[in-house]
């Protein structure tokens, strides 16, 4: 017999930077700050990306596009990369993430895309603590999600395999 079921997440909105607590304003203004530096030739696209580790320490990164799509790299695994790289054992806290376009106007923030969730889930489930995701630009709203695992409903991580 089938069961349907339903997914769904909270998450919180806030109209204006005036309303987000300052580390997290913090954070997501480094992220404006690292897309400048974006190489987005192509898509005209730019992202920045911003990890704060346990220790406080941030880590920016932003997306590097190729004229061969796939081998470019979206900013929020440039960020997380280059913070593990470094800090192996840290514990990743929280992202931020800022996007401006040259040739359309965003209506709403923008999330990760699937292999961005994935990366930082991958984090996430490792050292057993929720990553917490901000998105949007301090002259914007700002979504707020609590944990990476929200934003990808029936994940695939190690946990899920069968060992022997």
């Amino acid at each position: 017999m089938a069961t349907e079921r339903k997914v769904d997440f909270r998450y919180t909105e806030y109209s204006s930077a005036t309303e987000v607590d300052a580390t997290e304003l913090e954070l997501l203004q480094e992220a404006e700050k690292a897309l400048s530096n974006a190489y987005a030739p192509y898509s005209h696209f730019k992202v920045g990306a911003a990890i704060r580790l346990d220790s406080g320490d941030i880590y920016t990164g932003n997306n590097q596009e190729n004229v061969a799509y796939p081998s470019g790299l979206c900013a929020e695994r440039v960020a997380l990369f280059h913070a593990m790289s470094k800090n192996p054992n840290a514990i990743v806290r929280s992202v931020a993430i800022a996007a401006e376009a040259e040739d359309f106007e965003l209506s709403r923030v923008i999330t990760p895309c699937g292999a961005c969730r994935q990366a930082l889930l991958e984090y996430e489930v490792n050292s057993a603590s929720p990553i917490k995701v901000i998105l949007g630009n301090s002259s914007g709203p700002i979504i707020i999600v609590d944990s990476v695992l929200s934003l990808l409903p029936l994940s695939f991580c190690e946990t899920k395999l069968k060992k022997d």
